[in-house]
This record gives structure tokens, C-alpha cells and sequence, in this order.
């Protein structure tokens, strides 16, 4: 069975995942289920993504048009759950998940206000309508836990200045360090899909990872699910990068209290001691306004909105001129006391 919808046993009307209570739900009789004990029927497929040309909707019958990386979607005809089991299995299969905890009428509410409190922003686009769509995505995303060896030489000095009778005297004392540093990072977030903006995901973090559960499949029913692009050694680059940053202020740490350090050498050996393939929960917002379309993410889980939205022209351009006034009336100010106006 390579199309997985999950119907309910009292009516037969198609169940989705119910992101309030997290539980597999029936909208039509209200029925709802512990996914824990659900069977899944992923764990008795072996069907290879290859073997696969065609999806048919068991609800209507209808053909199920994706793309190759879509791993769960809707009927387009009848509106039916369906999740495309090949493509979550053996290798595409992810270990863990973190289902979504925002529905989609909070989702709304909450980018609605969040509109609201862009202080730059037209007046129009914070108090329009103009959601177009707004899609709950699991985005599969690699964690990786990297192991590093950090070892760094280099020049420091120590520069005290004083004075000496009528001298102002200047003491620098020089030193070679060396350190030595273990380094390890856990759950280091990248998405591998090739259709989302990886600006926008890396600024949806943190994912709260104490949600994290085994994966089961009835927790992708409603929504849509992306199965990985690149694997974990093709966006390992990435994850190496994300991390530089966080090393070179532990390197900093480590040789504080100098007034100048030059390395001379720095060697760091990163060793990846696990990875895991996870889906992450983003509502993908799609806001019409003046004609164009902005794009923004929130997290599923925290609410938290990512994006880039319209700039007014007019609000800058008050911004600035507010500015300029403070700082004109706060020059004039000293002026006056400087003058003799000070009492």
C-alpha cells in the first residue's frame, strides 16, 4: 500500500492529526485516537521509491499529482489526507518528528499579529487580509552531533601603562599560548529541502528538540511533508559552517584576558558522531500585497514568524526626520547651557 490515508473506525470519514490535543482526530463524528498506539503502516512497507509511477486517492479514486519530493499532501479532488508511504520509507524513512502544537486558526491569528506590530510597515499591510495561503509543511531537516578537536598557538601580549614621576610609562609582556579544546555540538539543525529558503529556516530556530518523537506517520495526516533533497555527507559543508562561528567564541574564551592575541595556528579536527533525519513543523504563509507576494514562515511549534516584509517609505523617512529633530533640539540644549543658559 503505497498511499496511506487513515479512516475512522465509527464513520469511515478520513482522520487527520490534531495538532491541540495530538491526537489522531475525525472531524466528522470527533473520534479520536492515541497515535502511540496506532499500527503504522510504514513499518511493513519495503517499497523502493523507484518502483513507483502513479498514486491514486483510496478515497475517490482520483490520480495524486505531487512532486518528487512531496512525502504527504491532500486530495485535490475530495480533500482527503493522504501520505505517499514509499517515499517515507527505508532510506527516505525519518527517524524522528516534532508534530505541530499551532492549528491553523491560531496560526492565522498570530501572523495576523504579528503584521500588526511592524512599526515600518505600510499601514496597509498590517491592517489588510491578504492571506493567500497558508500551508502547515513538515520540513525535514538533518541533526547532526559534531565532535571537535580544537588546537590553537599564537602571540599574546599584556600592555599596562602607568606613570612614573613626570613619565607615563607603558609595560607590554609577551607570552605564546596554546590550547587545547573538545568541542561538541548536538542537534545542529540544517534542512535539506530544495524548495525552502534556508535564510528563513535558520532564523525559525531554536525547535524546542524536548518535543521530539519517535516517527510515526499518522502525525503527518492533514498536512503536507517534504522528503530530504541532499543527504546528511552532501549538507555536512553546511552544518561545519553553521558551527564556525560558535568555536571561534569558545577559542576567544579560552585565551581572554590578553589585550592582543595573534594565532599562528589553529587546527580543528571535526569528527560527526551521529546524525538523524527529522521533520520539523513550519506554517508557510503566502501574503499578497500591492500586487506582490511575500513569503514567511513561522515555527509549529514556538509560533515564532520569520520573513520580510514591505518597508513604507513615509515611515522612514518620519523615523529619520524624528531623529534628526531630537538630536537638532538636544545640540541646541547644550548650546544654551554651554552659553551660560544653565542654572
Amino acid at each position: 500500500m503505497n498511499v496511506i490515508e487513515y479512516k475512522c473506525p465509527n464513520c469511515g470519514s478520513g482522520m487527520v492529526f490534531d495538532s491541540e490535543t495530538g491526537m489522531l482526530s475525525c472531524h466528522s463524528c470527533g473520534r479520536k485516537d492515541n497515535i502511540e498506539q496506532i499500527p503504522d503502516p510504514l513499518s511493513q512497507q519495503g517499497v523502493s521509491p523507484d518502483e513507483v509511477q502513479e498514486y491514486h486517492c483510496t478515497s475517490c479514486g482520483a490520480v495524486i499529482i505531487t512532486e518528487a519530493e512531496t512525502a504527504a499532501t491532500v486530495c485535490s479532488f475530495c480533500g482527503s489526507a493522504v501520505i505517499l508511504g514509499d517515499r517515507l520509507s527505508g532510506k527516505m524513512a525519518p527517524g524522528l518528528v516534532i508534530p505541530f502544537s499551532i492549528s491553523k486558526d491560531k496560526a492565522v491569528q498570530a501572523f495576523r499579529k504579528w503584521c500588526k506590530n511592524g512599526l515600518l510597515t505600510p499601514s496597509g499591510f498590517m491592517t489588510a487580509d491578504r492571506i493567500k495561503g497558508m500551508t502547515g509543511m513538515y520540513v525535514p531537516f538533518w541533526l547532526y552531533e559534531l565532535h571537535n578537536k580544537v588546537e590553537v598557538a599564537g602571540h599574546a601580549t599584556k600592555v599596562r601603562t602607568y606613570t612614573e614621576g613626570d613619565y607615563l610609562c607603558t609595560e607590554t609582556q609577551h607570552f605564546e599560548i596554546y590550547r587545547k579544546l573538545q568541542l561538541n555540538y548536538l542537534r545542529v539543525p540544517i534542512d535539506s529541502s530544495e524548495k525552502m529558503n534556508d535564510t528563513l529556516m535558520d532564523k525559525l530556530e531554536p525547535f524546542p528538540y524536548d518535543q521530539l518523537k519517535s516517527f510515526k506517520s499518522p502525525y503527518l495526516a492533514g498536512y503536507v511533508a517534504e522528503k530530504y533533497s541532499y543527504t546528511d555527507t552532501e549538507m555536512l559543508p553546511r552544518a561545519k559552517n553553521k558551527i564556525n562561528g560558535y568555536m571561534e567564541s569558545a577559542i576567544s574564551s579560552a585565551v581572554s584576558g590578553y589585550s592582543s592575541v595573534a594565532f599562528t595556528n589553529k587546527d580543528i579536527d571535526t569528527k560527526v558522531q551521529n546524525v538523524d533525519y527529522c521533520l520539523l513543523p513550519v506554517w508557510v504563509v503566502h501574503y499578497d500585497y500591492n500586487r506582490l507576494e511575500y513569503t514567511f514562515a513561522m515555527n509549529g511549534q514556538t509560533g515564532k514568524v520569520v520573513g520580510k516584509p514591505p518597508i513604507s517609505k513615509a515611515k522612514v523617512a518620519a523615523w529619520f526626520a524624528g531623529i534628526s529633530s531630537v538630536s537638532f533640539l538636544l545640540l541646541k540644549s547644550i548650546s544654551w547651557m554651554m552659553g551660560g543658559g544653565f542654572l
